[in-house]
This record gives C-alpha cells, sequence and structure tokens, in this order.
C-alpha cells in the first residue's frame, strides 16, 4: 500500500497519467466530431479535406499537451534545443518542403483525390494526398493510352515546388484530342470533310454544350479567349497524300474509348462512300540505274 502512495505521489507518473487522458479526451474527441459531422459532409472532396486537417489538428494538440506537461523540465535545454533544431531542419528539409507542399495542395488548390495528374514525371489518378507524399495510381508506361498499368507510386509532396503539376481534370474536365486521317490525291475532298464532321458530331457532339459551358465557367475565372469546342476538320497537302485532322473535346479518362469509336465511324463510312474517298498509303519509287557503255579495244 505505502509502494502505491509512492508512486502516485511521484511527480512523472502523474504527467504521465495526465498525458493518457489528455489523449484519450483529444482523440476522442477527434474521432467523434469526424464521426458525427464530418461524415455528413455530402460533397466527397470537402469530406476527405475536412477527415484530414482533423487528424492533423489531433496530432498538433498532442505536442502541445506532452510540451505543456513536462515544460518546467524544458527550460534548462532552450539553447541545446535551438542548436538541434536548426541541425533537424537542415537534414529534414526535404520533410519540411514536403509537409510544406502539402499545405499549398490541401488549401492552394494545385489537385485533389481522384484528380488525374502528372506530377514528378508520374501520370495518374490521385488516390490519397498524405502530409508528406501523395499516393498516385500510374497509368500508361508499358500500356497503351492513358489505361492503369497497377504501379502505385508514392511522390514527395515538395515535387509541386520543383516541377509544374499538369492536372488533367482541374477546373477543366475535358481535353481537345485530334485523329489524323491520310486521303488519296484525286478524292472527294468535300465529302470526306463531311463524313469526318459527322462522325465527330455523332460520337463526341453531346459533350459540345457541356464543355461549352464549362470554358465559359473557367473564362470568368481567369483571362481565355473564346474556344471551340465543337468538333473540326481542317487538311494540309504533303508529298504523299491529303492529311485530314479531326480535332474535338472528350472526357480525360475516356480518351482511347472515344478514338477507337471514331476511328470505327470514319472507317465505315469511307468504305461506303464507294470509292469517292480512298485511304491513302506511303509509296515509293525505285529508280532505274543509268545506262552504262562499254568499250573494249583488244590488243
Amino acid at each position: 500500500m505505502e509502494n502505491i502512495e509512492q508512486l502516485y505521489a511521484n511527480p512523472l507518473f502523474s504527467r504521465i497519467l495526465t498525458i493518457i487522458f489528455g489523449l484519450v479526451i483529444i482523440w476522442f474527441s477527434i474521432r467523434l466530431i469526424q464521426k458525427k459531422l464530418f461524415n455528413k459532409i455530402n460533397d466527397i472532396d470537402n469530406r476527405y479535406k475536412a477527415k484530414k486537417i482533423g487528424s492533423f489538428v489531433g496530432y498538433f494538440f498532442t505536442i502541445i499537451l506532452i510540451g505543456i506537461t513536462f515544460s518546467d523540465k524544458l527550460g534548462g535545454f532552450t539553447v541545446a534545443l535551438g542548436v538541434a533544431g536548426a541541425g533537424i531542419a537542415f537534414a529534414l528539409q526535404e520533410v519540411i518542403a514536403s509537409f510544406a507542399g502539402w499545405l499549398t495542395i490541401m488549401f492552394g488548390g494545385f489537385y485533389k483525390t481522384g484528380d488525374r495528374v502528372q506530377l514528378g514525371g508520374i501520370k495518374g489518378d490521385v488516390m490519397d494526398i498524405g502530409v508528406l507524399r501523395t499516393t498516385i495510381m500510374e497509368t500508361g508506361q508499358w500500356v497503351d493510352g492513358d489505361l492503369y498499368n497497377g504501379r502505385i507510386v508514392l511522390v514527395a509532396n515538395s515535387f509541386v515546388y520543383k516541377e509544374p503539376v499538369f492536372n488533367y481534370s482541374g477546373d477543366f474536365p475535358f481535353l481537345w484530342d485530334e485523329i489524323k486521317v491520310p486521303v488519296q490525291f484525286g478524292s472527294n475532298y468535300k465529302k470526306a470533310t463531311e463524313i469526318l464532321e459527322n462522325c465527330g458530331k455523332e460520337i463526341v457532339g453531346n459533350l459540345t454544350e457541356k464543355s461549352k459551358e464549362e470554358w465559359a465557367v473557367l473564362q470568368q475565372k481567369y483571362k481565355l479567349e473564346d474556344a471551340q469546342t465543337a468538333p473540326m476538320v481542317s487538311l494540309i497537302a504533303n508529298d504523299n497524300w491529303i492529311e485530314f485532322t479531326l480535332r474535338y473535346v472528350v472526357s480525360y479518362k475516356k480518351r482511347r474509348a472515344t478514338k477507337t469509336a471514331l476511328f470505327t465511324s470514319i472507317l465505315e463510312k469511307i468504305e461506303g462512300s464507294n470509292g469517292e474517298v480512298k485511304f491513302a498509303s506511303a509509296t515509293f519509287q525505285l529508280v532505274e540505274a543509268p545506262e552504262f557503255k562499254v568499250n573494249v579495244k583488244q590488243v
């Protein structure tokens, strides 16, 4: 019994109990707020940010609690801690930069979870934004098109200060894409233009108004000129054929499927044009060797 009384009288023991009791209150309150309040936020992105900020507040109050509890023991180490802190800051400059990058990402609108980005040379969809790293499901590499390859990549948040951040789905969730069709000289060029325009309107015409509205919102936020979001056909002539280009707006996650549908429709309509429009292919002309005359004199 006397040992128990001595234990309770020990200042270190009472401080440890204070910290444990304080941690229980802090994290119980954080979890309760996240469950009762944050889970009621309808917007997924805002709910995710709120939970992240709630966890950060919990860690912050944890550090404050420990600092206040042992404040009288830290007075003699102020100078030493200052010197050590400078050394630690230099050694952990990448970590500090990543934490600053996290704050920039969360409040600066660089990107959010679900966005398709290119960050630090890695392209893919953002799965999670941690305090130090962004988790990305990678696309491309050995897989053609914008398809997942299965690799999960962790990129330091500090890259937002070091390299450009390409966001494929930020304020304007559409991309402009093009397909090129080579047509033989002598074809019906007007017919070819009509085929491409009709295919564009048939496959992606429904995105014209939606993308136009999104672009108008973007123009109110930034200084941008008006852009054509309807399918557009242009052509140039080169040494081998007439090259037709169909430019169109597409959802950033459906580039491959849209291009497949467009090419399928274009192939069917050109093959059904009864020869008015013909595809071109590269041709090579072999030049004959010049004729040589050799006179042989017999001695």
